[in-house]
């Protein structure tokens, strides 16, 4: 795809930077992991539709900065988790699904869905 794009260079300082900011970002918002990943494959020939892409992304965290996960002190360890799955209900397909969450004392700290 941006292979053979022509498309205009930019500093790449600020580039790097901004990539670096999303990827520290990403440790809190895991739905913005794939964009910037994707980015990040192209640090050594930035260009305009790179930090489109970033830039689109910063205002997508920008929106749902009230919805990121906030992790508070706990001195409980326990570890707690739930799943649900469906095996195979599905009579045209014959998919399953299943999800699961964990918790850490009162703290989520990984899903699935």
């Amino acid at each position: 795809m941006l292979e053979n794009d022509e498309g205009k260079k930019i500093n790449f300082t600020t580039f790097k930077s901004l990539v670096g900011s999303l990827r520290y970002l990403s440790c809190t918002h895991l739905d913005i992991l794939f964009g910037v990943e994707f980015v990040s494959r192209f640090m050594k020939t930035p260009i305009m539709t790179l930090q489109s892409i970033a830039g689109n992304s910063l205002r997508y965290i920008k929106a749902i900065i009230d919805f990121c996960l906030f992790y508070d002190y706990s001195s409980s360890f326990e570890l707690v988790g739930y799943s649900d799955s469906n095996w195979a209900i599905d009579m045209n397909n014959r998919k399953s699904t299943t999800s699961f969450i964990l918790y850490m004392g009162d703290t989520t700290f990984t899903w699935n869905s």
